[in-house]
């Protein structure tokens, strides 16, 4: 097991590629601390993660308050006296309130920020000092190819917000390396998950979305698993400051 005695908090694990990958990370030895807004499906993952005889821990959490996440930090080295690995997975997709720049409610954009930008740094920020007393460890970052390309114009927030991971991931990995604490992002491609559920539902946009992708097929939450499973692992001791796709080829190709 690649994770064995390794701590690893987990946000936005309740569903999708969050879920997939609390569940991989128990199972590759790691105690897991699941985080997540929606309490019954979090619970739900952490005890199906017990049934099987692993460890994990359900904290509810709302990333875009600072407190909140300061009980998140708090509870993970209460329990399991550090934190080795912070997988930055929860985010938000407020499709039907996006817009173009002119069109966009201040309170949409700081829903949206509140939640994908401020959500990862306060994490990181309460669970750094951690890292800094054992010595190192991994922070893995969720992009998106909307923060790389003007690929989707009429998601401003959520491009912009992606974006903003894009640089936290770089001045992270910059300033954190002398400590010996990496910093990456993983980039999905379309993935077939509940936050794509507004696109993905219709049968003629699913199929234009799958055949943009030179694999020809949608991503699945299981796609994501390896990668975040090596980034997290010393098999990438010497990997930080990077931006991973896991696209099927589609923003390169």
């Amino acid at each position: 097991m690649r994770l064995r005695d390794k701590v690893a908090v987990v946000t936005g694990s309740a569903k999708g590629l969050g879920r997939a990958v609390a569940l991989r990370y128990a199972r590759e030895g790691a105690a897991v601390v699941a985080a997540d807004i929606d309490e019954r499906e979090g619970a739900a993952v952490v005890q199906s993660l017990k049934q099987e005889g692993l460890e994990a821990c359900f904290v509810a959490t709302d990333i875009s308050d600072e407190n909140s996440v300061k009980g998140l930090m708090r509870t993970a080295t209460e329990k399991y006296g550090h934190i080795n690995i912070l997988y930055n997975n929860a985010a938000v997709l407020s499709y039907e309130r996006e817009g173009l720049v002119h069109e966009l409610s201040a309170e949409t954009w700081n829903y949206v920020l509140g939640i994908n930008l401020s959500g990862p740094f306060y994490c990181s920020k309460h669970a750094i000092p951690s890292m800094l007393k054992i010595g190192g460890g991994s922070i893995i970052h969720t992009g998106s190819p909307t923060g790389l390309t003007g690929c989707a114009p009429k998601l401003t927030a959520y491009s912009v917000s992606k974006g903003g991971i894009a640089a936290l991931t770089l001045v992270m990995a910059a300033a954190y390396g002398p400590h010996n604490i990496r910093v990456n992002s993983i980039v999905p491609g379309t993935m077939d998950t509940p936050m794509n559920r507004y696109v993905l539902d219709n049968a003629q946009t699913r199929e234009e979305y799958r055949k943009a992708v030179p694999l020809r097929r949608l991503g699945k939450p299981e796609d994501i698993e390896g990668i975040a499973v090596f980034l997290a692992s010393d098999e990438s001791a010497y990997c930080t400051g990077s931006t991973y796709m896991c696209d099927g080829g589609l923003t390169n190709i």
